[in-house]
């Protein structure tokens, strides 16, 4: 994490007798070799999730937004931003709104609830992370060794990145709070969202959708050769693979004009898609999960599980539409020895 860490600060929430408490901290951490570990480890797994959303704070006067959704938690953060409340006063009231909610929806969850500011290539942001715990054990200076309360830093589901200052100079802007998605059929981080008085501003995975629908109508409208259209399909999932890693978006702009430098054709990708009944917007935010369509075909029911690479259909894999049969030329190595071995054949 190659940023400025300006405040940190750790609150724990624990279960006793049925019931969630809240143990506030006192002062806001020493900015450290390990308070920067922490971060850094926190940043890396948050930024390696497949799936995020984009949000902005909720505007309780004219957004149509339900009584749940309203927090207080904008105003707090507003309030520190403009001098009004130091960082470990916010940290505080954030903490305790986070526990009214808890004891609202009787969720019991043991964690830590970590608050950081930073400064990374000119921009503020705010992370805002609910830290699960698990039971560890230490060894003390003396040697003995100790049980004790661990981040499971690995397991975050409830996480949020808000960059403060597009918040502040792009009020309307609606991607200025990223956060991780739940898995299909869990509303975790909605409850999430909920705490920090936000809605989702765009669904990720429906723009990433729309535009490898747009590609494919691109590749058949420009009538293009099997291996042209493969690195066409390869070059997009890169570049919006690299704007992924980086949290940024996609410029379907810019993007058009390195497919160009790619594969050169007479229509450019973002002249065709602007004369579609529904273009792409200027601007795309990459769901790594549903970009891999570009790249692979998988699938799995009845047992089965398959996926492979794109480019080797047609070559390694064959499959006749009529038939509904795929065919397989040469076995994966570690599928294959587990056939022979079921075969009795000597590897």
């Amino acid at each position: 994490m190659q940023a400025d860490v300006k405040h940190s600060i750790i609150h724990q929430f624990y279960t006793n007798d049925g019931q969630i408490g809240l143990r506030i901290a006192p002062a806001t951490l020493a900015i450290n070799d390990e308070v920067g570990l922490l971060l850094s480890e926190l940043t890396e797994v948050y930024n390696a999730k497949p799936s995020k959303g984009y949000a902005r704070f909720i505007d309780p006067v004219n957004d149509d937004a339900e009584e749940h959704q309203i927090s207080e938690f904008p105003d707090k953060l507003k309030a520190w931003r403009s001098g009004d409340d130091e960082f470990i006063g916010f940290s505080q009231q954030a903490a305790k709104i986070l526990h009214q909610q808890l004891q609202h929806y009787g969720i019991l969850e043991d964690g830590f609830l970590v608050i950081a500011s930073y400064t990374e290539l000119g921009q503020d942001y705010l992370v805002v992370a609910f830290l699960p715990s698990k039971d560890g054990v230490t060894i003390a200076p003396d040697l003995s060794v100790d049980r004790s309360s661990q981040l499971d830093i690995n397991k975050v589901q409830l996480a949020a990145t808000i960059n403060l200052t597009e918040w502040q100079e792009e009020p309307e802007s609606a991607t200025y709070i990223s956060f991780i998605k739940g898995r299909v059929g869990r509303k975790v981080s909605d409850f999430f969202l909920d705490f920090l008085g936000c809605a989702e501003g765009l669904n990720a995975k429906k723009q990433s959708q729309h535009l490898v629908e747009s590609l494919h109508d691109y590749v058949k409208a420009a009538e293009l050769p099997t291996e042209q259209a493969n690195t066409l399909r390869k070059s997009v999932y890169d570049i919006c693979d690299s704007s992924w890693k980086s949290n940024e978006p996609v410029r379907v702009k810019d993007l058009s004009e390195q497919l160009q430098q790619a594969v050169p054709t007479e229509r450019s990708f973002a002249d065709f898609t602007a004369e579609q009944s529904q273009p792409l917007p200027e601007e795309i935010r990459a769901d790594r999960g549903t970009l891999r369509k570009l790249v692979k075909f998988q699938g799995q029911g009845g047992g089965l599980s398959v996926g492979f690479d794109q480019e080797l259909l047609g070559a390694r894999v064959e499959y006749d539409p009529h038939t509904d049969k795929l065919t397989i030329h040469g076995t994966p190595p570690n599928l294959r020895d587990q056939l022979r071995r079921y075969f009795g054949i000597d590897s």
